[in-house]
């Protein structure tokens, strides 16, 4: 009888399978989950971008009016932020010399986790500069 019990409880056949089996769905889940941020991260990633380009442009140009260089970005990343400027204005968009010029730029991307339903969420990427235009 004690020998039966002490077979029974070495063999352990079969157990290695359901390790694999659970460890691989594990895997998956992660890497399915994995896909579903990834893309978020890149937009951030060229909202900031986005964000650091335009300011830089109102930097040179010394003024906010940077329609040109706003729909060029546009273009090249495929997203459309609102844009909010909050700067030191000499006169009408124009940023005297060493003026402070910032920009905030909002951005709403869904993010859908397959059967389960999508949500949105909200984006911000700041950026801030000085007017480098003197502006008699």
């Amino acid at each position: 009888m004690k020998r039966r019990i002490r077979d029974v409880c070495r063999n352990r056949r079969g157990e290695g399978y359901i390790d694999v089996a659970i460890g691989v769905l594990c895997l998956m889940l992660v890497v399915a989950l994995a896909m579903t941020l990834f893309p978020v991260f890149m937009k951030k990633q060229q909202l900031d971008s986005f964000a650091e380009r335009i300011v830089r442009q109102a930097e040179i140009v010394g003024s906010t009016d940077v329609p040109g260089r706003i729909a060029q970005l546009k273009q090249e990343t495929g997203l459309d932020p609102q844009i909010e400027w909050n700067c030191d204005y000499y006169s009408g968009n124009k940023v005297q010399l060493n003026g402070d010029i910032q920009v905030t730029l909002t951005q709403r991307v869904e993010i859908g986790f397959f059967v389960f339903g999508s949500f949105p969420i909200e984006l911000k990427a700041r950026a801030s500069g000085k007017s480098e235009v003197y502006y008699k």
